[in-house]
């Protein structure tokens, strides 16, 4: 596999508005694809912005009319903003694409970084990023009277968390002691390099994720770094470590191409060419 380069494209007071980036890796896409370029992360902070995946519904938006960026990775809706370290690893993968594996090698990195902070992260089967655990249903206190054994948000197909208050709110879901995300991964394949990537909760305010239904996840919530350890956290703490952990585990991975079985498959199993993918 080539190099991984890094480009820090701007922080704090020179935040990235989020069309701006979004033409940055589509130039960068352009170079990688006619292998002008190695491979190449940018990584910055964006202003506050939500942005939806094309599987976004739109009972998962913002109520009030908030401006959302509809964009063509994976996934659903999310917020960017400040205290938000987002990474674009944009990569030339091998053919078939294994789209899974490097949605994988992502929330490795990141799982890496978050452990050399001291705080303990995982996957969740069937929910994409990097995940705090919480506690098992019946050890969780009650809170604000909401009783878990008969949570409306998993049993009432018309409940809207948006609309009731802070004992549903996700940036609440370390207080309920539920899971709750650190690290968001959506990204798109197109010609055979990604794009997008994932975006790692430091010390954002995560209420902004309680005027949506983050991830199109009902039952969980958001986490953050400083939250979860208890003190102040820093991007520029935290940017050099994501930056070891993503160049020891993309430079070292061995690259495959996806197997492909010698019967006929349908054709929808196969991956094609442009792909938004959320894994």
């Amino acid at each position: 596999m080539s190099e991984l380069r890094f480009v820090r494209l701007g922080f704090g007071e020179d935040a990235v508005e989020y069309q701006v980036a979004w033409d940055k890796q589509r130039e960068v896409h352009a170079a990688r694809f006619a292998d002008e370029i190695e491979d190449t992360c940018l990584l910055l902070e964006h202003p506050p912005v939500y942005t939806a995946g094309r599987r976004t519904a739109d009972s998962e938006r913002p109520l009030d009319g908030t401006p959302v960026v509809d964009v063509d990775r994976g996934g659903k809706i999310t917020w960017h903003g400040p205290g938000q370290l987002v990474g674009y690893p944009i990569m030339k993968l091998p053919r078939p694409v294994d789209v899974v594996a490097h949605v994988r090698r992502l929330e490795e990195a990141l799982i890496r970084t978050a452990a050399e902070f001291g705080l303990e992260t995982t996957r969740i089967e069937g929910r994409s990023g990097v995940w705090v655990l919480g506690d098992p249903v019946e050890e969780r206190p009650s809170f604000g009277g909401l009783s878990l054994d008969f949570d409306p948000r998993l049993h009432d197909d018309e409940f809207d968390p948006r609309m009731n208050g802070p004992e549903y709110a996700p940036s609440n879901a370390g207080q309920r002691r539920e899971d709750r995300k650190l690290a968001a991964i959506g990204i798109r394949v197109a010609k055979g390099v990604t794009m997008h990537g994932f975006a790692l909760n430091v010390n954002p305010d995560n209420t902004w994720f309680d005027r949506i239904i983050p991830c199109g996840i009902r039952d969980a919530g958001v986490a953050s770094l400083a939250n979860e350890l208890g003190r102040d956290i820093t991007i520029e703490e935290v940017l050099p470590v994501v930056e070891k952990h993503l160049k020891a585990v993309l430079e070292n991975a061995e690259l495959k191409p996806r197997e492909v079985g010698r019967e006929t498959a349908p054709a929808a199993a196969s991956a094609p060419a442009s792909a938004p993918v959320s894994a």
